[in-house]
């Protein structure tokens, strides 16, 4: 399952943005509604579901469709302790570290209201802190995290590679396997550079730093969340945001955690990442409840969503080039062998092949694989055809020898 750190000064929304992506309005029977540990807890990346297309009722194993929306189940990771000088173990620096190497892409809930400075102190009125600073904090702190680890033993490593003729980005991949970095992050991050992979024993200190950052951007991608947009303050920092060509997803926290408590209550009937709600039990709602809910909705008006879906959406889809692919056993029924219609919605890396997806599903299936069939075209697809986002797909084996 995909992993997101969830990361964010304190006071800046970010505890509430968890709550809010992984509250229990949305019903799915395989994984749990409570956090995995106090700070690991099921969010969700959403799709328009095929059920529409198809024209069928589903019957969802490891995800939920709603009115034809299918949700899909990621984890999200809460990471804490996001203060200055956190790579060198400050505060909660080190359990912030350990929580964002298990990570594959980073959401980073900013102040946009800039009510509070970079420790979360509060500064009494918006408008005072600049948002933009929390964002290159946020950027240098992990990029000095890598160079950390990469100077550590940097000049015997890079001789020892040189004398044994080792492949580099092989034996970095290694070195920093458990920041869940892969051969192909780092061979990106050598000719982004231009760097000599060569003679390692070249590169300068300010060569290291540098490949530290841009290691950092490939394996671990970062998506800017602008909360608090209901502030009046927060409007100015955003445009300036945008005005820096910095991909910023506008939300409010507060308001997507209360249409979320509201709808686990009955009283409203709501979608995540709806642009509106609908209310259905009016006499459940005091007079607060419903001004809170008169604000929201011209919030949604304004925003078209809360922004907290769309943050998790861009995340997955955007940023880290998932597609989402339903494999199936009878293309006729669009079912698995125990009747259920589009039982499964796989997230997979964007150039998955048929194979890759049979591997995914069963070994077996893949040693014994023909042919994959496009269920829409009813097309023949060889081992090596690349999966689009949304295909329906039915893996054809031979039988198992006995």
């Amino acid at each position: 399952m995909i992993r997101i750190g969830l990361l964010g000064k304190p006071n800046s929304g970010k505890s509430t943005f968890f709550s809010a992506a992984t509250g229990r309005d949305v019903k799915i029977a395989d994984y749990p509604f409570t956090t995995i540990n106090p700070n690991v807890g099921i969010a969700y990346a959403s799709i328009d579901c095929v059920c529409k297309e198809f024209g069928v009722k589903d019957t969802p194993r490891n995800s939920v469709c709603i009115n034809g929306i299918r949700f899909i189940p990621v984890e999200l990771w809460d990471v804490a302790g996001l203060v200055p000088g956190a790579w060198q173990g400050r505060g909660l620096g080190n359990q912030f570290l350990d929580d964002l190497r298990q990570a594959d892409v980073l959401i980073h809930v900013v102040d946009a209201s800039g009510r509070y400075d970079a420790e979360g102190k509060d500064l009494g009125r918006p408008g005072i802190h600049d948002p933009i600073e929390d964002i290159r904090f946020l950027e240098q702190e992990i990029q000095r995290w890598f160079w950390q680890i990469l100077k550590r033993n940097w000049d015997k490593f890079a001789r020892k590679v040189e004398v044994e003729k080792k492949d580099l980005a092989s034996s970095l991949a290694t070195l920093l396997s458990g920041l869940n970095i892969s051969k192909e992050h780092v061979e990106k991050a050598i000719q982004l550079l231009s760097l000599n992979a060569e003679k390692p024993s070249t590169w300068s200190d300010d060569d290291l730093l540098k490949f530290a950052g841009v290691l950092r951007e490939v394996s671990k991608p970062i998506v800017i969340v602008a909360n608090k947009l209901d502030v009046p303050a927060s409007e100015e920092n955003l445009k300036r945001l945008q005005e820096l060509n910095i991909d910023v997803v506008p939300a409010s926290a507060l308001a997507e955690l209360i249409l979320v408590k509201l709808s686990e209550r009955g009283v409203i009937k709501y979608i995540r990442g709806g642009s509106s709600f609908e209310v259905v039990n009016p006499n459940q709602i005091s007079d607060r409840e419903r001004k809170l809910l008169e604000k929201i909705q011209e919030f949604l008006d304004k925003w078209g969503s809360t922004g907290i879906q769309k943050a998790m959406n861009h995340a997955v889809f955007n940023v880290k080039k998932m597609i989402a692919v339903y494999p199936v056993e009878d293309e006729n029924k669009l079912t698995d062998r125990k009747g259920n219609i589009l039982p499964d919605v796989f997230l997979v890396p964007k150039g998955t092949t048929a194979l890759n997806l049979a591997e995914k599903i069963h070994s077996d299936l893949a040693k014994n694989f023909i042919y994959a069939l496009d269920v829409r075209t009813k097309t023949k697809l060889p081992a090596d055809y690349e999966l689009k986002h949304r295909d329906v797909i039915k893996i054809y084996a031979a039988a198992k020898k006995k």
